[in-house]
């Protein structure tokens, strides 16, 4: 116990700013939505649903690039500022080439919105918005590589701070460009787009000035390089492409079930995924630790660093779950007035209370395995527990049983459960004592 209380002070002082970035990623999200909701209900449409064709690209480029910070940091424990330096490069080479290719598709996609079945006005109005949004996925993928780079070394704040800047930047842009204050022209929805693409841009070129100079004295191209990000980053892609299927199927599903229900979704949905945050940015600190552990020799802290940060994630977890639990009405009339909408998402925030710890215990071993280099096996267990009883379990509940809206997040719940068991056995054996 003491190991692990050891180790989870380092673990926490590297978390605390992850969360913080991870957090102010969704108010970029929340900051547009506020000002393309003023504009008009069709806009709002079409910024939502934008983002969610977007969110796709972007979960699978986080997933190609996350073992820069892996191999940095294992790099940086065994004392190799060199090899430090070269996945900094690599990385943004990758980043460059992920972020292009996923806006060519993202372009091709663009002149065939009208089969996505969205209304008539909704595709009318998105293309502008749609472009320059999936532009700015290149500067964003750009970031993340050298953010990673600082997380690896210790210096998390200085990606944050650049984040949380970037936020008010954003709000700033958006007024400026949407309604054509100090001179600029009012371009409504597009200028929300103009203005998330100019201050992704901005925050890229600031990370940037930081770390001139950091990849001089790497040596140059290594193929090597590349094929271990590749054979790394393309399970991890995939992984994050299971969960974020998932519950986008879900959201389908809900759907099917009437307005209120898909809106009482949204609601519980939008809470959970501000909980996550949490123990996300712990996983994302659990990983780092852990490859800098194994680039120093230290494989007996390994089972303290992981099971330190599950702890930690447990306490948290089971603080959201209790307000879920106990305000869930409250927490949903902050959302609507809508008393239909407002009772069942408060049903849904309570099934949300009781996933709360298994979400939280799934990210963090997924993050542990990571930090391991195992990333086969968690992708295969991702697929089994979202994919074979998350989803087909929740439509049996839903449609079969008669459980409605509760049987489709009883579904979610169980895959969840499934997952932060099978990771958490992983972990435990790959971890044991010789």
């Amino acid at each position: 116990m003491q190991k692990v209380l050891k180790e989870l002070r380092p673990t926490l002082a590297l978390a605390l700013p992850m969360i913080v970035g991870q957090v102010s990623q969704m108010l970029i999200g929340i900051t547009d939505a506020a000002f393309i909701g003023r504009v008009g209900t069709v806009q709002l449409a079409a910024a939502a649903f934008t983002h969610g064709v977007w969110g796709v690209f972007y979960v699978v480029g986080i997933g190609l690039l996350l073992p820069v910070g892996v191999f940095t940091a294992r790099d940086h424990g065994a004392g190799d500022p060199v090899g430090c330096g070269a996945w900094l490069r690599h990385g943004r080479v990758m980043a460059l080439v992920a972020g292009g290719g996923a806006f060519l598709l993202l372009l091709a996609l663009s002149t065939q919105l009208h089969r996505f079945g969205q209304p008539a006005e909704v595709v009318a109005v998105v293309r502008p918005y749609f472009l320059l949004h999936s532009l700015s996925l290149v500067p964003v993928l750009y970031f993340q590589v050298q953010r990673q780079y600082l997380d690896a070394f210790g210096r998390p704040w200085v990606g944050t701070t650049i984040m949380l800047s970037d936020v008010a930047l954003n709000a700033l842009l958006n007024w400026i460009f949407i309604w054509g204050h100090l001179g600029a022209p009012a371009l409504g929805l597009t200028g929300s787009g103009v203005a998330t693409l100019i201050a992704r841009t901005l925050a890229v070129s600031f990370i940037g000035l930081w770390l001139r100079g950091e990849a001089a004295a790497s040596p140059g191209l290594q193929w090597r390089r590349f094929r271990e990000m590749i054979h790394m980053g393309v399970p991890v892609g995939g992984s994050l492409l299971f969960e974020s299927g998932a519950f986008a199927s879900a959201a389908l599903m809900m759907g099917w079930l009437g307005a209120t229900p898909l809106a009482a979704h949204q609601i519980a949905l939008s809470c959970a995924a501000f909980t996550f945050m949490f123990p996300l940015g712990l996983s994302m600190a659990t990983s780092i630790r852990i490859s800098k552990a194994l680039g120093a020799g230290r494989r007996d802290v390994l089972r303290a660093i992981g099971f330190g940060s599950l702890g930690l994630a447990s306490v948290a977890m089971l603080t959201f779950a209790t307000v879920f639990a106990l305000a869930g009405v409250p927490l949903a009339h902050g959302f609507t007035a809508d008393p239909a909408v407002i009772a069942l998402a408060a049903q849904l925030l309570g099934v949300a209370a009781i996933f709360q710890l298994f979400d939280g215990g799934q990210v963090v071993f997924a993050g542990a395995l990571r930090g391991l280099g195992d990333v086969k096996w968690p992708t295969v267990i991702t697929f089994i527990a979202y994919w074979l009883i998350s989803l087909p379990g929740g439509y049996v509940l839903a449609f079969k049983l008669g459980a409605g809206p509760l049987g489709v997040w009883t579904g979610l719940a169980a895959g969840l459960g499934c997952a932060a068991l099978l990771l958490g056995r992983r972990f435990h054996r790959l971890t044991l004592p010789a």
